[in-house]
């Protein structure tokens, strides 16, 4: 499912950087230094609710609009920005992520393999696909 919510950038005039809320979300808070690390965590924060939201069956809160959020701005360098998250996309990234394995192979394999150019992980991923016939 594809969701989009307002997230609210507040500029911390003390301490640089952003403090980022989605206000349709209690508790949907994060932090960054700068604008675009600020977008990236608050689109991860919003994957993080959607999919819990999905897993437990809780009901979706109906999206604010800019002009409803527009009064929790404090300052003119404070954002209100849409953020879109597709959850069938998160999960099937998160399906698909790459984890690390340590085989034990002899040397003399290795330095063989190394010489006629094998790329050992593509190779174990073929033969274990072949064997699962998957």
């Amino acid at each position: 499912m594809k969701y989009t919510y307002l997230a609210l950038f507040e500029v911390d005039k003390e301490n640089g950087g952003y403090t980022i809320t989605l206000p349709d979300f209690q508790g949907a808070v994060s932090e960054a230094d700068t604008l675009n690390e600020a977008i990236y965590n608050a689109r991860e924060v919003l994957e993080i609710y959607t999919i819990m939201f999905e897993d437990e069956g809780k009901e979706f809160p109906e999206p604010s609009s800019f002009k409803a959020l527009a009064s929790e701005l404090g300052s003119d360098e404070d954002i209100l920005q849409a953020i879109s998250v597709d959850t069938e996309l998160v999960r099937e990234r998160e399906r698909s992520k790459v984890v690390n394995k340590t085989v034990t192979l002899p040397s003399w394999l290795v330095e063989v393999g190394k010489e006629n150019k094998i790329n050992f992980s593509q190779l174990l991923q073929k033969a274990i696909r072949e064997e699962l016939q998957v």
